[in-house]
């Protein structure tokens, strides 16, 4: 077989323009490209860290300084309640006297107002705190996750406060009447129980002595007792998105929860009345029982979801029956 001989060598001119294809018109850009637009170094989020911690620092730092100046202020309100009561009390209880509050050392009252300049300097910076946080966290969520993100940071700062402020003037003023219904004039009086009347000769008194530090600490636990338990329907919501829990597997629980709400009540209340610890419990067998309504509106709107992907396009399955099952006319499915 004869061997095919070469052809002629051709040297391109370097000179020649290369010709390019132009680049077609970019696709539509996906979430996943957004986040990868977003990924930094190991070392740039070690230093995007420390500046957010900085500036969240200095922002407290700025939030305790302004509350400091006020301390004094934010005491009196935080106390508000228990003069109002001991006033109402004392007009039918001469015992009590004028409301006072006592000191047993000589650094306590700067020690309380050192601490409830700290809570509200943390309570003023809270917004920017939360703001640096987000701009932390934020560069690594997609779009959608961003807009949840901003909804689950204000409905938690929204049922947080409303927490402290139902505890403040509801369950506060119920407690500080309870235990301001003990001090009396003569201990040694008995003028309740089975009718019977009995005195000793020498009148002994008893009257409330409160300090500053244990009345704060008093009112301290319950604000943010009360705060933590108002956040229950938003983790509830966020257990149910996440698809760990059901609307039927809450409502089978009710009724073991609402043991547990007594039993957590009785942990976060500081006192042993029962008057605070019901008022803990109710509220959250009521948000309980709210948020097993909105774990099943959920579940509606995704079995209606997944039936339209499915089927019709009003909702329903593509024999017409109903998200739950039922049949078009609202009978039971077939078993």
């Amino acid at each position: 077989m004869a061997e095919s001989e070469p052809g002629p060598l051709v040297v391109q001119d370097p000179s020649a323009p290369v010709l390019v294809p132009a680049p077609g018109p970019p696709g539509p850009r996906t979430p996943q490209d957004e986040l990868e637009d977003s990924r930094m170094p190991f070392l740039e989020h070690l230093r995007e860290l420390r500046v957010r911690l900085r500036n969240a620092v200095i922002a407290l730092v700025i939030g305790f300084l302004i509350a400091f100046t006020f301390s004094q202020e934010l005491f009196v309100v935080l106390a508000r309640p228990l003069i109002e009561v001991w006033h109402e009390v004392g007009a039918h209880n001469a015992s009590l006297g004028s409301p006072a509050l006592y000191f047993n050392s000589l650094f306590e009252p700067f020690w309380v107002y050192l601490s409830v300049a700290l809570w509200g300097g943390i309570f003023v910076a809270s917004p920017a705190i939360f703001h640096q946080l987000w701009l932390f966290v934020a560069p690594g969520l997609y779009r959608h996750e961003r807009r949840y993100g901003v909804a689950f940071a204000a409905s938690s700062a929204t049922l947080f406060a409303g927490g402290a402020v139902f505890c403040y003037f509801l369950v506060l003023p119920a407690a500080y009447r309870f235990f301001l219904d003990y001090s009396t004039h003569n201990l040694a009086e008995l003028q309740r129980g089975l009718g019977v009347s009995y005195s000793m000769a020498t009148a002994v008194a008893l009257q409330p002595l409160l300090g500053m530090d244990a009345y704060l600490d008093f009112v301290k636990k319950l604000l943010l007792g009360f705060g933590l338990v108002f956040e229950l329907p938003l983790l509830i919501l966020f257990l149910t998105l996440a698809g760990a829990v059901t609307y039927r597997g809450l409502w089978r629980f009710n009724r073991w929860f609402i043991v547990l709400s007594f039993i957590v009540a009785a942990v976060l209340t500081p006192g042993p009345d029962v008057i605070s610890q019901v008022l803990m419990a109710l509220p959250m067998v009521v948000l309980y029982n709210g948020s097993i309504v909105m774990a099943y509106m959920i579940h509606r709107k995704r079995e209606k979801a997944a039936r339209a992907m499915e089927g019709g396009p009003d909702g329903t399955g593509p024999d017409g029956s109903d998200p739950d099952g039922s049949g078009p006319d609202g009978s039971d499915p077939p078993s």
